[in-house]
């Protein structure tokens, strides 16, 4: 079966079945004209939207269909993560082309329905239609924070230290290695229990990522970072937002970035270099930061309450431009959306 053969009552019964019950606070919910939400006290909201297109943001032809759920979501929280808030709720909209098969539609949502789950997030409403174009998936997210925690890509000061979350290049290479093969066959239990092989958690980086939501919330909590952005579209591109944000120069030692071993692997065999594909590589779903000297012991806190490596790769000045360390090519270009 597939969408067309389907009513909109039908398609949002099955969305339904896959979500948690609504909590108290969810005055109206999925199946009124708008959801209605009880304020939380004492929080800010943080708003952000976006949207994955089948060929632009994944491919159908190696992104399984639970994957897309996950990523559409993944985006998004990675967004609230940047800015230091908790999740609280989500609106899901999709434009289905008539032919897409109805178990598709099923684990598109249950992925999708999965990450919100592990992050207690409510799907409190959204909007299904129907498409001649490709596949199309636009999620709205809204988070909570203290009012003077809320973090941005504007408080970096010259002698703050940068630092990334995690490792970077593993979704890249995953990519790399998604478009030149199959799948894998190995489960994603074995892929996050890090007993799967080398290859399968690349693609896995790729096609699953998580979004450092839990140490966003502690970087806040905790005041530990002047500035902050997420790297979904590149470490380059992350550098230069929080840069121009901050009116800020940046110093990177190359060296220093934490780029995965099993990724590197990949960009050698391809002939490529590690570096520049760790900076203009995206979909890592990493945090880039800067940090006070002075509030390394906030930092230390949210770290470890956190749970993610993080490692520093560089320095805030106050001469305007992004330098890397002697001996390296130039900064390399950044993702470019309407390249």
């Amino acid at each position: 079966m597939t969408v067309s053969e389907s009513t909109e009552r039908e398609l949002i019964a099955r969305v339904r079945a896959l979500l948690p019950p609504p909590p108290p606070w969810l005055l109206v919910g999925i199946g009124d004209d708008a959801a209605v939400v009880e304020p939380e006290r004492n929080r800010v909201e943080v708003l952000t939207v976006d949207a994955i297109v089948d060929g632009v943001h994944f491919d159908r032809a190696f992104v399984p269909p639970d994957a897309i759920g996950h990523r559409a979501l993944a985006v998004n929280l990675s967004d609230l993560a940047a800015m230091g808030a908790q999740p609280r709720l989500a609106l899901l909209s999709m434009a289905l082309p008539p032919a897409l098969p109805l178990a598709d539609f099923d684990a598109i949502t249950a992925g999708f329905a999965a990450l919100a789950a592990r992050h207690r997030l409510q799907v409190v409403g959204g909007n299904l239609t129907r498409t001649p174009g490709p596949l199309m998936i636009d999620v709205t997210v809204m988070g909570t924070v203290k009012r003077r925690q809320a973090l941005t890509r504007s408080g970096a000061r010259p002698g703050d230290d940068l630092y990334v979350s995690g490792t970077l290049g593993s979704a890249r290479a995953g990519l790399r290695l998604l478009q030149s093969s199959v799948g894998c066959a190995q489960s994603q239990a074995a892929i996050e229990t890090g007993t799967g092989t080398a290859d399968c958690r690349l693609k896995s980086a790729y096609l699953r990522p998580e979004p450092r939501v839990l140490l966003g919330m502690h970087l806040a909590r905790n005041r530990a970072a002047s500035a902050c952005m997420d790297l979904s579209d590149g470490l380059t591109d992350g550098l230069q937002q929080i840069a121009e944000a901050s009116g800020v120069g940046m110093t990177i030692d190359p060296d220093a970035l934490p780029i995965e071993p099993a990724a590197r692997a990949v960009f050698d065999a391809r002939g490529e270099n590690p570096i520049d594909e760790a900076l203009r590589g995206g979909d890592d779903y990493e945090l880039l930061f800067a940090v006070r000297p002075r509030t390394t012991r906030r930092l230390a806190e949210a770290a470890r309450r956190g749970g993610i490596p993080l490692t520093r790769i560089g320095r805030c000045t106050a001469a305007r431009g992004i330098t890397l360390g002697a001996g390296h090519a130039p900064l390399p270009e950044g993702f470019q959306h309407f390249a």
